[in-house]
């Protein structure tokens, strides 16, 4: 068979053409490999080794190498690659320097890398030269106290100086606030890897702006404007890539304007488009219900609470402002949240009470008062108004006033009253000179004290007097001595710490008869007692600092409520603190043992109860060597007669027993455990949420066994359902 010569001739092509097509193949993907690489980033310096190699320095500030993140004295630095960057805080602010590279030929379009620090062009700046000439230059974005130390993408277009020869230049050449400059990750590129303005309009067609938080995205501010004016300026960590939780805004008020908004983004977020509007809370239906929630300690719908702030009593209600950041998890943004009771445990929520009047100057923590007799002339004898004093970070000492009950408030136009290095003003009246006070946390002559101050009215301030060793958040109230001469009594002057001193106040000055004491423990801070309670009784309420709530989208929880006493003690006059007696109104379930030694407890009579929600009573006898442990939802909690020592988890306080007898009361909620030791001598508050299932109770001694006279254990309801 023979074959058709043009067939013949096809086959015969066939190698050769196999042949090329391999060569096209192999040529085309040579070419691809040549682009990819020409296209690929070039990396100038990621600084991560220990040194800066062939790059130089002057001065201190940049030490002999990349810091590992955050240096002595400086807050916390993130958003760095790696494990090392620049950062000319070595030394602090006062330091100064520059850090240059060697020199390298631009290539690509566009210089992109990561900056923080302050914000002083030529002077805490990250410099690209080219000729002996500064052609691009960028700073960090903080000037003020404040901000973060965050570093963010920035992107110079160095298209033009493409093929020249260049150096980077890093400088810190300012002291002060904010004199030192965060760099890392400088890279050439062709893609642009930086922020830039974004914009959104819309018209306001309902209550709530619904704002996206994704918890590890870098803080960004975003600014609201209407009709020309700025009516919201603020710090969020702005959902980039996915929404962890919704915040919210209540913009009721401007309702048919139309609202500008506006952030610095990276070009590729669509962030101000995932902000909508509705008429409810975001997640109403799972609001207080979430798995963490604390059920009888309050805790804020949304974001961040820290200290407690104006505590009052008014016409039926208990007042709980607060600081507050509406906007995120972590601490920022400082308001004043508002939440009012009747009974200290069940507390709801009112819009916030105090915001800012411009970014940066914040609403730091203060006190409330009703003027009575209206010496202020904010109101009338017959509609006394409230009063308040907080601290305005950009003015000092300011007053606000409200004549409806506290739902909304009127700044005093000749704001500050008083002007001095320090914060945090406690109002109260006094009596015998029928003067107002204000004890306020002042800082002079490199000194941390409380200074006083007395008025007539609240608005003209006269200084009288300061006592040094406190530090923030003061607290100053008379108390009977329980057990005393009738009619003795003290004054107790209270520092954010817990720590107190007892003495006397005449208006003027205050005279301690006592050395510093404490009652709190642990994760306790910048407590407030309750102005004005109809009953007299000095109701104290603190922040449960540290006690966190990681998978939440709120943040900390006060502390439970409790009522102060002076009492007399074989070590003096001391001051006690038990849970308020409305926290009885909880039971739900009661449990009760009487008479229980070691072979009793080995029996685990505990075992029963897994209620979430519990108060525990405990009286026991004790021996020089008891040792009692009971086991709360997984944490110890210890009394070790023969070292005196009270403890609760990580936490331990100094407590003798009573005659051989201790006596304890536990508090559990779903964020915190809280133990009050021989009728609240000493307090322990502890953060922690415990393992998910059941844990049950437990009991058991070591040395010389005590002997349980009564165990009581009542289950609790939650407040909010």
């Amino acid at each position: 068979m023979s074959l058709h010569p043009a067939t013949r001739s096809d086959q015969s092509l066939l190698p050769g053409r196999v042949a090329w097509i391999g060569l096209a193949w192999i040529l085309a993907l040579t070419g691809s490999v040549a682009i990819a690489q020409d296209r690929a980033d070039l990396v100038i310096a990621d600084f991560e080794g220990e040194t800066y190699g062939a790059w130089t320095t002057t001065g201190t500030a940049f030490g002999s190498g990349p810091a590992r993140g955050t240096l002595p004295g400086q807050m916390s630095v993130s958003g760095f690659q790696g494990t090392r960057l620049v950062n000319s805080f070595h030394g602090g602010d006062a330091s100064t320097g520059t850090l240059t590279s060697p020199s390298f030929v631009i290539q690509r379009p566009f210089l992109n890398f990561l900056i923080g620090g302050g914000k002083y062009p030529g002077r805490t700046a990250l410099e690209l030269v080219v000729a002996d000439a500064v052609v691009r230059s960028e700073t960090g974005p903080n000037d003020i106290p404040g901000g973060t130390e965050r570093l963010d993408w920035a992107a110079w277009d160095v298209s033009e100086f493409i093929g020249k020869s260049a150096v980077v230049r890093i400088v810190d050449q300012h002291q002060g606030g904010w004199g030192h400059i965060n760099v890392d990750q400088i890279v050439q590129s062709h893609r642009k890897q930086g922020v830039e303005p974004v914009t959104r309009e819309l018209v306001v067609n309902a209550r709530y702006l619904h704002l996206p938080v994704q918890r590890d995205a870098p803080v960004r501010k975003l600014k609201v404007s209407a009709d020309g004016q700025t009516v919201r300026e603020f710090d969020i960590r702005l959902a980039e890539a996915r929404a962890d939780f919704l915040v919210f805004d209540d913009v009721h008020a401007l309702r048919g304007k139309t609202l500008t908004i506006e952030a610095v983004l990276p070009s590729e977020a669509k962030s101000l488009e995932k902000i909508v509007q509705a008429d409810e809370l975001p997640d109403a239906p799972s609001l207080y219900r979430e798995a963490d929630r604390p059920q009888f300690h309050f805790s804020s719908r949304r974001g961040w609470l820290n200290d407690p702030n104006g505590l009052l009593w008014y016409e039926g209600e208990y007042h709980l402002f607060y600081q507050h950041n509406p906007y995120g998890w972590d601490w920022g943004n400082m308001h004043w949240g508002h939440a009012v009771s009747p009974d200290l445990l069940h507390w709801k929520e009112l819009p916030i009470a105090l915001s800012p009047r411009k970014y940066g100057d914040w609403c730091f923590s203060g006190s409330g008062v009703v003027d009575r007799k209206n010496s202020s002339g904010f109101g009338s004898a017959a509609a006394p108004p409230l009063v308040a004093a907080y601290t305005s970070t950009g003015r000092g000492e300011c007053m606000i006033f409200s004549n409806d009950r506290g739902r909304t408030s009127t700044e005093y136009a000749k704001n500050p009253v008083v002007k001095h290095q320090g914060r945090d003003p406690r109002l109260l009246f006094h009596e015998p000179t029928n003067r107002w006070v204000m004890a306020v946390y002042d800082e002079a002559d490199g000194k941390q004290a409380i200074a006083f101050h007395s008025s007539a009215d609240l608005k003209e301030w006269t200084y009288e007097s300061r006592i040094d060793g406190f530090y923030e958040c003061p607290d100053l109230f008379e108390l009977p001595v329980t057990g005393g001469a009738d009619g003795a009594s003290r004054w107790v002057l209270y520092g954010a710490d817990g720590a107190y001193m007892l003495g006397q106040f005449d208006g003027h000055r205050f005279k301690p008869d006592s050395p510093k004491l404490r009652t709190w423990y642990g994760d306790f801070y910048a407590a407030q007692t309750f102005s004005d309670t109809p009953d007299q009784r000095r109701i104290q309420i603190g922040w449960g600092r540290e006690i966190s709530f990681p998978a939440m989208p709120f943040n900390q929880q006060m502390a439970i409520p409790a009522e102060l006493s002076l009492r007399t003690t074989d070590e003096g006059i001391r001051m006690f603190a038990r849970p308020v007696a409305e926290l009885a109104s909880l039971h739900t379930k009661h449990h009760a043992w009487r008479d229980l030694g070691a072979s009793e407890l080995a029996r685990d009579p505990l075992a029963a109860v897994t209620a979430e929600l519990l108060e525990i009573k405990v009286e026991a006898e004790v021996g020089p060597t008891s040792k009692l442990t009971l086991r709360v939802r997984g944490v110890p909690v210890v009394y070790d007669a023969g070292k005196n020592r009270l403890s609760c988890g990580k936490h331990s306080a100094p407590l003798t027993s009573n005659k051989g007898t201790v006596r304890l009361q536990i508090l559990v909620d779903r964020g915190s455990i809280e133990v009050f030791g021989n009728d609240g001598q000493v307090a322990i508050s502890l953060g922690v949420i415990p393992a998910k299932g059941v844990q049950p109770l437990s009991a058991s001694t070591d040395g010389e066994p005590p002997r349980i006279r009564l165990l009581e254990v009542d289950e609790l309801g939650s407040t909010w359902r």
